[in-house]
């Protein structure tokens, strides 16, 4: 069989950043002025009181402690609470479009590749800017590269799953190497509003290049892809074209990001450690010879107690390293910062998981060896 690497990874980190003491500050002086204008309604019961949110909350919650935006003056306006991104127009770059750039070209960088030698170019994220033209082929057309692109949506598994897709492709000869591009603008989904959810999100790029081992000067052999899809409506976004022909206003806020967050922990934590012990079994690695995983960065409960399951004792940071404090949950792109941040101690022959889960549901589990 064909031995894919990863070559090369990219990142693009906003400047702008939010810390949950500005986060929740915007949030409190919204939730005072919403009480003090419905407290006729308040005190009849017809409508309940908003509560506060504090810093000690969502750190205790989460992992949390700051996010970067794309925007952050929309997000702290209590009048607003939503990031201003304007509209471009046609002839420029796309904001999702120009990310992806400066994140593929620190990948294809690192990777000693140029435009000419990548074939493919899959925009994978949970958060497409529009429907088509696919962005992926407007991320190709930008770079120069020569081939064909597409997009793909599997929530927060998109980049493990685009990275099943990439090796496929290169497998079956339709290209010599792929750049996988999660460009994820994840603020302009969330409810700021909603004070279960109004943390949890911050915006990121990432990228990868994938290539044929023996085309490949450096990199991480990928041993094995697994994959797993499960239906549920514990996470949910409603938003798409039909949008437009229904004018009821029923179900308008979960046009934004909505979930059962306590059906989610409970439900998702057995599923993605079965996942990856099953697969390492199945692949004949003992967790002993497992150096590391980069788990999805969504919560950082979630990622102790599936390590734990996993390992059969609780993770050091070594084992299970954690960006979720800096970047919050970044869909997609989650656990490919934690690769791209913390695989360069690796020697040749060490094994690592990189693994995502969320909507869908959905899991991806990617076993690699550095080379």
């Amino acid at each position: 069989m064909t031995a894919i690497v990863i070559s090369g990874t990219g990142l693009y980190t906003p400047e702008k950043s939010i810390s949950n003491d500005e986060l929740v500050a915007s949030f409190n002086g919204y939730v005072a002025l919403f009480n003090e204008e419905n407290a006729e309604a308040i005190e009849r019961g017809e409508i309940e009181a908003l509560q506060p949110s504090s810093s000690h909350f969502i750190e205790k919650a989460s992992g949390i402690r700051s996010r970067y935006v794309i925007d952050k003056a929309g997000i702290l306006d209590t009048s607003r609470m939503c990031p201003r991104i304007p509209e471009r127009d046609n002839s420029t770059h796309s904001v999702q479009c120009e990310i992806a750039i400066a994140a593929a070209e620190q990948a294809l960088a690192r990777s000693g590749r140029t435009a000419a030698d990548i074939d493919a170019v899959l925009v994978a994220c949970s958060n497409l800017q529009r429907a088509y033209p696919a962005m992926a082929i407007e991320v190709q057309a930008a770079l120069g590269i020569e081939g064909f692109g597409f997009d793909m949506n599997v929530a927060c598994s998109s980049a493990t799953f685009g990275i099943q897709t990439a090796v496929d492709s290169i497998r079956n000869g339709n290209a010599r190497g792929v750049l996988v591009v999660n460009p994820e603008i994840c603020s302009g989904h969330l409810n700021f509003r909603d004070r279960d959810a109004h943390f949890i999100f911050g915006d990121v790029c990432t990228a990868m290049v994938l290539e044929k081992q023996d085309s490949a000067s450096d990199g991480f052999e990928i041993l094995s892809t697994r994959l797993r899809t499960s239906y549920s409506n514990n996470i949910r976004n409603n938003f798409g074209f039909l949008n437009r022909t229904d004018e009821s206003g029923v179900g308008a806020t979960d046009k934004l990001f909505v979930q059962n967050g306590r059906k989610v922990f409970k439900e998702v934590v057995p599923m993605v450690a079965a996942q990856i012990s099953n697969h390492l079994e199945d692949t004949d690695i003992g967790t002993d010879s497992l150096k590391r995983m980069w788990l999805h960065q969504a919560n950082i409960g979630m990622n102790q107690l599936i390590a734990k399951k996993v390992l059969g004792h609780a993770a050091t940071d070594e084992e299970s390293p954690t960006i979720l404090d800096e970047y919050a949950n970044t869909s997609s792109a989650g656990s490919i910062i934690a690769f791209h941040k913390h695989s360069q101690d690796f020697n040749a022959g060490d094994i690592g998981v990189i693994c995502s889960f969320g909507a869908g549901y959905s899991i991806g589990s990617v076993i690699v060896r550095k080379c």
